[in-house]
């Protein structure tokens, strides 16, 4: 195991994590976020996850880019929502009226402080935020944590945690995009998907959730076998006309760490990233840009150009009853992990 740092921008640090097998992970402070994951592949070395060259760079193409989301991932709708009967109204985007990932430059855009922690089997950054009360509207001053772990099996491990003083809401996530084929310039409509999940939750016009959690049987959000992406790309079907792809939360069947809960295949099956987690659901998103995407290290990024898997309970939970609580309370701290396995 090997771990080095490097400046990342004016007040960033780049840490380089590898493992025994060759594999590197690239992580900053700048939001807690994934940088490169950098796979050996018949030779060659392949980064297969969507990221910049420097902070800089973040700031001014996509700041979710790898980075951890909080203090709640997904839309609020209206940004309103009560706890013991207290209404808080949180600052909404002028283009929806809703509040997305946390509000503006929220963990995504703040320097957290970083501490390495390494074994012979296993390296880890540990990155720590202060959350004041009040921030972004949130009640309470907000403890957070997250742990990225590199190890010799080939695992990056999440480990969240947070504590608080007062009721709050926390549900973060990880805004990953893959793209297996370490190539930009191709969408993922070649990569095949499984998503152990019966339901999925339907999205209104704004993508904010109705409460219906529909079947995925006859329709082309069932990967319960692995599917080629491309259903999702060619059909008809007005959930996923609606959004050019998907942009949904799927309901998990199962959670923990026996099983995997959701599966991405490379077009060649030269690579699989598997991902296990204690959440309830996973938003799965296709990265549809259209022609705004960004320029990703000299190649232009093309619509569908990523997917990313963002473990969490399902957006809508503080609206509607059945999709979970994300109330966090001063007696019961915030624990929760995501594996993604790359073989």
């Amino acid at each position: 195991m090997e771990i080095s740092n490097q400046k990342f921008g004016e007040n960033a640090i780049l840490y380089s994590l590898t493992n025994d097998n060759g594999l590197t992970m690239q992580v900053t402070n700048l939001g807690a976020r994934i940088v490169e994951l950098i796979v050996p592949v018949k030779g060659e070395q392949r980064n297969i996850i969507l990221g910049f060259d420097s902070a800089e760079e973040y700031v001014a193409k996509d700041m979710y880019f790898g980075a951890t989301i909080g203090r709640v991932a997904g839309r609020i709708k209206h940004g309103s929502f009560s706890i013991d009967e207290h209404n808080y109204q949180l600052p909404i985007s002028p283009e929806n009226g809703h509040t997305l990932h946390g509000g503006s430059k929220s963990f995504e855009a703040r320097i957290w402080e970083a501490e390495i922690a390494e074994t012979s089997e296993q390296v880890s950054v540990v990155f720590s935020y202060l959350s004041p009360e009040g921030e972004n509207g949130f009640p309470g001053e907000l403890q957070a944590r997250v742990t990225y772990t590199l190890t010799n099996n080939n695992e990056w491990i999440l480990d969240y945690y947070a504590k608080t003083d007062q009721p709050t809401l926390y549900n973060p996530t990880n805004h990953v995009y893959f793209n297996l084929t370490g190539d930009m310039t191709q969408p993922v409509d070649q990569h095949s998907l499984f998503v152990d999940a019966d339901r999925f939750a339907v999205v209104a016009d704004d993508t904010t959730v109705t409460g219906e959690l529909r079947s995925v049987t006859g329709t082309p959000f069932d990967f319960r076998q692995p599917q080629s992406m491309k259903q999702v790309f060619q059909t008809e079907y007005e959930q996923n006309r609606l959004v050019d792809g998907l942009d949904h939360p799927f309901i998990l069947n199962q959670t923990g760490f026996d099983q995997a809960q959701a599966m991405i295949i490379a077009p060649q099956k030269d690579l699989t990233v598997e991902m296990y987690t204690d959440r309830p659901a996973v938003v799965i998103f296709t990265a549809q840009f259209g022609d705004n995407g960004p320029e990703v290290r000299g190649q232009k990024l093309v619509s569908h150009g990523g997917i990313t898997l963002e473990t969490q309970v399902s957006p809508g939970a503080v609206e509607f009853e059945g999709l979970g609580d994300i109330i966090l309370r001063p007696e019961n701290p915030y624990q929760s992990r995501t594996i993604f396995k790359i073989k």
